[in-house]
């Protein structure tokens, strides 16, 4: 695999995800997008570093360090969305917008 095969990647995982963030209204399928498009980043950076510099580990230390970072982030992300429908039965995403109040 070369450069653009990755770039492509990222480029097909980013634009799903932006899809699936504007488009749905549930607040797990905007989460579910949003982590699309951050795999989408990781996976371009990571194809970066790997084609140009392929001897130091730096850029794959990165990514793991953000993957791990990205998956806590889900996680805290769900815990509120399910604390919040626990608590007022709301899951989508203009039935939260009274949460102002």
């Amino acid at each position: 695999m070369n450069l653009q095969d990755y770039l492509l990647l990222a480029a097909a995982l980013f634009s799903v995800g932006l899809y699936g963030a504007l488009s749905q209204q549930s607040i797990v399928m905007i989460m579910m997008g949003l982590e699309l498009i951050l795999n989408a980043v990781i996976v371009g950076a990571a194809g970066f570093w790997y084609f140009t510099s392929p001897d130091h580990p730096d850029g794959q230390v990165l990514v793991v360090l953000a993957v791990t970072a990205m998956a806590i982030e889900m996680a805290v992300g769900f815990a509120v969305t399910t604390a919040l429908f626990r608590a007022r039965d709301v899951d989508m995403t203009d039935m939260a917008s009274d949460l102002r109040e």
